[in-house]
């Protein structure tokens, strides 16, 4: 597993962590407090937890998985459904960061998987919270390591596992230039499934056992596109804002700051080339709804809140131009239903977002020129002619009105996006055959696959 990091290392970095604890804390409260529902469960994040889910645990095996917010959250949904027949009698128990991240869990899983908040890096509440659980093992879901976390399980004996991993542009450097306290974390982990062969090199390089290192491919592949337990339908949910069955969908999923304006000037501007067009935006972060419905006002289009149909929304036929989608979770199933997809996060701000749940639908979908965090996944799609991606404003208008004029390209785009799917698939067999194998000494019943 690595030599132990020294001492010194661990109290200069519980001092540093502290310190900038306090720092940020008014900005972390103030982002808490923009996105809602803050108060519950706020204990846990210092590792106190209530009767209840202490009794919850009593007297069980203890597999703790962690995914950070929504995107990882539904990796995680799927790998505990794969490994729960495996696992038959041991406690499943997810923590995740956001809120929106808790929304996402209370409802995609049963009661019966524990969902808690992860807790802050201070070293009295990870031993809190961890003395609580009394993991027999953890799995971390994509790249995030926090010390005194990786520092406790390891003095403990507890096998951590590290899945769906990927390095990013960004991340990368700085785990290499604080090398002195990474590597020796990286060191601990008792396996790894990387995402790519890239991933794997890289992972390596930070410090990871080459022996611990698989290539798995990503998760997300094995992620269906739309949830089995449909919550509503979205033609007639678009009936009660007065769109017609005609309509065809603009999707804009998981946009940021500055794209829903682009969206909405080059919207107005085809509406009148294609008079059944309707736009949906879903901005990445439901809380900036008031920047977005802002832009939305200044240029005049007409639009509503997805949120409003829990009120009983009842519009006129052709009253609004654009749906904004204020809940969570929700998007696949817009996603289902669109003529045109665009990937948001890729216009305006670097990294992007998956491009992975439109291509499963075998939706015709465009992106930007910033999706660093998918590059890999990217190629492939763009190899098989299975996306398009455009490199300003201007590409993106004249690619949507090129689709949109065009149902045999939108068909033949949107059907290579679902072959590359198809073919990546996969992963999460391959992760639960890699986590068992490294639990098969432990005290735990292990089922045979079927």
């Amino acid at each position: 597993m690595g030599e132990d990091s020294s001492e010194p290392v661990r109290t200069a970095y519980n001092i540093l962590f502290t310190i900038g604890f306090w720092l940020s804390s008014p900005y972390y409260f103030m982002r808490m407090l923009r996105r809602g529902n803050w108060q519950n469960g706020f204990s846990q994040r210092f590792g106190k937890f209530d009767s209840n889910f202490k009794q919850s645990l009593s007297n069980r095996h203890v597999l703790w998985l962690h995914a950070v917010s929504v995107g990882e959250v539904n990796v995680c949904t799927h790998l505990i459904r794969a490994l729960e027949p495996r696992l038959p009698n041991v406690k499943m128990v997810v923590s995740t960061t956001t809120t929106t991240g808790m929304a996402r869990l209370q409802e995609s899983l049963p009661v019966n998987v524990g969902k808690m908040y992860y807790p802050i890096d201070r070293k009295k509440c990870i031993n809190r919270a961890i003395n609580v659980l009394n993991p027999d093992a953890v799995i971390l879901v994509e790249a995030e390591i926090w010390p005194n976390f990786i520092w406790r399980l390891r003095d403990r004996g507890t096998p951590v596992f590290l899945v769906n991993a990927r390095v990013s542009p960004r991340s990368g450097p700085r785990y290499k230039r604080f090398g002195f306290l990474f590597r020796d974390l990286f060191q601990t982990f008792a396996a790894v499934g990387a995402q790519t062969e890239g991933d794997a090199v890289t992972l390596r390089e930070l410090g990871c056992r080459t022996e611990a290192v698989q290539v798995v491919g990503s998760l997300k592949f094995d992620v269906p596109g739309v949830d089995e337990r449909r919550r509503f339908d979205v033609p007639d949910l678009l009936h009660l804002f007065g769109v017609p069955d005609s309509a065809r969908l603009l999707v804009a999923g998981s946009t940021h700051a500055g794209e829903e304006g682009i969206l909405a000037d080059i919207y107005l501007r085809l509406k009148r080339q294609f008079p059944d067009l309707f736009l949906v935006l879903a901005p990445r972060h439901h809380e900036r709804f008031g920047e977005v419905s802002s832009e939305l006002k200044a240029r005049g289009v007409r639009f509503g809140r997805r949120t409003e149909a829990r009120k009983g929304a009842n519009y006129a036929a052709n009253a609004l131009d654009c749906l904004v989608v204020d809940t969570i979770g929700e998007l696949p199933f817009f996603y289902e239903h669109a003529a045109v997809v665009f990937v948001g996060k890729s216009l305006t701000a670097e990294g992007g977002q998956s491009p992975i749940e439109p291509g499963a639908l075998g939706k015709p979908m465009i992106f930007g020129p910033n999706m660093q965090n998918f590059a890999d996944v990217v190629k492939l799609f763009l190899a098989r002619d299975g996306a398009w991606q455009v490199q300003d404003a201007a590409e993106l208008e004249k690619a949507i009105a090129e689709l949109l004029t065009n149902e045999a390209r939108r068909e033949q785009l949107g059907g290579n996006a679902l072959a590359v799917v198809r073919e990546n698939q996969g992963a999460i067999h391959r992760t639960v055959e890699m986590v068992l194998k490294h639990l098969d000494g432990e005290e735990l019943y292990i089922a045979d696959s079927k």
